[in-house]
């Protein structure tokens, strides 16, 4: 139960977001209240024992870190850290009837080594090298803005200060550059994939939603680099329910907020254990359900388009291509029917109602770099982890029959795996308490329901380029204006904030939206 009738803000929604913004409202003296539907904070950023029986907690949903500010982590004194992978990425592929691949990695003379083995010449790796340089600069100067007031598109432009960059990514689609600057397939298709993660789109969408996913995806930490979470997912979150309460922040959980009502000066939220007052509401969840929560009409559906899939593994299996440690494949980003035309065939099937015939999916061991996600008798015995993220799987394929249909993506999912290997992956997987093998899949519908992700959508809704919209004033996303306007959190009501993935600036385990939501009600006093 809360402990008071009313307070200066009252969080609905106790994800990574939600949780950044109690800590950092707590720690400037607001009386704050987070209220969770779930019996645990977390959101999609937790850590489970997912096997009955089976000491092995594994980062559910969310798994990897890129977009969380090293600024959040200390503003809030949070104890908490990543690790950096040696290994970015290894692609299987067949050449000339020859069971190869392409291993990113491992100092620039061996990456250069890989392409060349691959292509047969350095025309690719030196193509790659200038692309990523590009977006490496991009990343430099965009990813400090996602905690400051939010630009204009005329000011982000200026600050990264590169026309060709500006175009290949913000104005055209990204199928343009990457064609234009690689002839490889399975290289162009590695380049597109951080386009797609969780994005239902093709390499040429006019819309840019691909555009939009692939900045996100190399603009982490200034870098792009993607880490592992020591502890999973939940050290994150734990370090951040702990801080806020430590700030004095009250966190309820098993508590879902129902309504809330307001005038734009105060406003209630009303749950199961009685109706509490705020002077502001902040919300973590999708604009989906704040649209619910307030009784007024929804915003267009979203779409999730993923097969998230956990396993645990008595060993790693053997890979066909016998020129790679399945250590290393495995280590980094382990790509799987994602050459450039296997992905917009996938893109054409899925979108026409099909499962697509070769499933696209990536895959990383979290184990090999982070063992302590194990019990110490499984490390002794080499069990590992591996999470499967299966791209251009679309939450209106699984509607009709959401558990058969999961069933048989997964099935092809891991047939396509299978073709890389020199054994059958089920005959690696580890057995729970119950003799069942240690394998589950979550689909967007799955998502929905577990999390209220809208279709799925782990973004909430199709994600927004990192300026203010200058369609959007009437909106409130106003960056001459103060307060949530200039912050990207803004609602159609003043004391009503945004402060989850659907947020500008949102997607990803970032707490970004968490702290600019914050930002904007310390801002307005």
């Amino acid at each position: 139960m809360p402990e008071r009738t009313s307070y200066d803000a009252v969080i609905v929604g106790g994800g990574h977001n939600g949780l950044v913004a109690a800590a950092y409202l707590a720690r400037a003296g607001r009386s704050v209240l987070v209220l969770e539907r779930l019996d645990h904070t977390g959101g999609a950023a937790v850590s489970t024992r997912a096997f009955a029986g089976v000491d092995a907690r594994l980062s559910r949903y969310s798994y990897l870190v890129s977009l969380l500010p090293p600024k959040i982590v200390r503003d809030l004194g949070l104890s908490f850290a990543v690790r950096k992978r040696t290994i970015s990425s290894y692609t299987p592929t067949v050449r000339d009837g020859r069971a190869t691949g392409l291993l990113v990695g491992g100092g620039p003379h061996r990456t250069r080594k890989a392409f060349a083995e691959l292509t047969g010449s350095d025309r690719e790796f030196d193509a790659w090298e200038r692309f990523y340089a590009g977006t490496g600069r991009l990343a430099e100067r965009v990813f400090p803005t996602l905690t400051e007031p939010l630009p204009t598109r005329a000011a982000l432009r200026a600050r990264i200060d590169d026309d060709a960059t500006w175009h290949a990514l913000f104005e055209r689609p990204l199928g343009e550059t990457v064609e234009q600057t690689f002839t490889d397939d399975l290289v162009r298709g590695v380049v597109l994939t951080d386009a797609l993660i969780g994005t239902f789109a093709a390499a040429h969408d006019p819309g840019l939603r691909q555009n939009r996913c692939f900045l996100y995806h190399v603009i982490g930490g200034g870098t792009g680099d993607w880490d592992v979470p020591i502890g999973g997912m939940g050290a994150l979150t734990d370090a951040l329910a702990d801080a806020a309460r430590r700030a004095g922040a009250e966190i309820v959980t098993g508590c879902e907020a129902t309504a809330i009502a307001t005038d734009g000066r105060s406003a209630e939220v009303t749950c199961a254990q009685g109706t509490i007052g705020a002077r502001r509401v902040l919300v973590g969840a999708a604009p989906r359900e704040l649209a619910h929560l307030l009784g007024e009409e929804p915003p267009p559906p979203a779409e999730g388009a993923q097969l998230k899939v956990n396993m645990l593994l008595t060993r790693l299996p053997r890979l066909r291509d016998s020129g790679v440690d399945p250590r290393e494949a495995f280590s980094g980003t382990f790509h799987v029917a994602e050459g450039y035309g296997q992905l917009e065939t996938a893109y054409r099937q899925a979108a026409s109602g099909q499962l697509p015939a070769a499933p696209p999916s990536e895959i990383y061991c979290h184990s090999l770099t982070d063992p302590s996600i194990l019990g110490a008798d499984l490390v002794r015995q080499g069990y590992q982890t591996l999470t499967l993220f299966g791209l251009h799987a679309p939450a209106r394929l699984f509607a009709e029959d959401n558990d058969a249909t999961r069933d048989r993506l997964l099935a092809a999912t891991l047939a396509q795996l299978d073709e890389h290997l020199a054994e059958p992956l089920a005959g690696c997987l580890a057995h729970d308490a119950e003799g069942r093998p240690c394998i589950e899949a979550r689909s967007p519908v799955d998502l929905d329901h577990d999390l209220g992700l809208p279709g799925g959508n782990i973004f909430h809704r199709d994600l927004a380029f990192p300026y203010a919209d200058p369609d959007a004033a009437a909106d409130g996303e106003d960056p001459e204006a103060t307060g949530p306007g200039r912050w990207g959190v803004a609602t159609g009501h003043p004391n009503v904030l945004l402060c989850g993935a659907g947020a500008v600036r949102g997607g990803g385990v970032s707490g970004i939206p968490g702290h600019n939501a914050a930002m904007a009600v310390l801002e307005e006093g």
